[in-house]
């Protein structure tokens, strides 16, 4: 077994401080002293979870923007879809991410992992704002900050994503997050609209 696919199963079943690099290694297949030679600490392997979900993201929204004939808004509005997307990729993993980012552990980072979820947050940031530009560029939109308008949109679904699971605990068989986040990206939409 791969050792992110062992590292996944382990932190999706204990989460990230149950989880131990022993417990890691001996699922993938290898010795604890085989998988530091791959990863310095527990960290530094969780981020790279944190790297395969900005992957899938980067890949959703240039999807998304790359979309020929489609009106901006209707780019902005598949957004929803695409962020929905990379929350059903791994739904655990996500919110242990989201926790991760603003902890203490992202500090425990090499400099070249931080910079690779760095460059790739960025890049997802960057192909959001292109469609926001487009918009704008064509004016459809009016003439707010394209970035701005991107960090609007992975800063609600990063919200929603959280509430949604903080309610899962109280009624597990409950999920409004597609539709909430549509409803969220629609009238997002409707409210940039000239």
């Amino acid at each position: 077994m791969a050792i992110l696919d062992a590292a996944k199963e382990i932190f999706s079943r204990k989460g990230y401080q149950g989880a131990t690099m022993e417990e890691i290694a001996a699922r993938a297949e290898l010795s604890p002293a085989t998988l530091y030679l791959y990863f310095n600490n527990k960290s530094e392997l969780y981020a790279s979870l944190n790297v395969k979900m900005l992957a899938f993201l980067c890949q959703r929204v240039e999807q998304v923007a790359g979309q020929k004939g489609l009106d901006p808004a209707d780019k902005v509005r598949r957004l929803a879809q695409a962020m929905h997307d990379v929350y059903t990729f791994d739904p655990l993993i996500l919110v242990n991410v989201l926790h991760m980012q603003a902890s203490q552990e992202l500090m425990e980072l090499s400099p070249e992992l931080k910079e690779e979820i760095n460059s790739m947050a960025a890049k997802a940031l960057r192909l959001m704002a292109g469609i926001f530009q487009q918009g704008i560029q064509q004016g459809r939109f009016r003439p707010y900050h394209p970035v701005a308008l991107a960090d609007l949109v992975w800063s609600v679904f990063c919200g929603l994503v959280l509430w949604e699971e903080s309610k899962r605990g109280f009624a597990p068989e409950k999920d409004y997050l597609q539709g909430t986040l549509e409803l969220a990206i629609e009238i997002m939409a409707r409210g940039i609209s000239k």
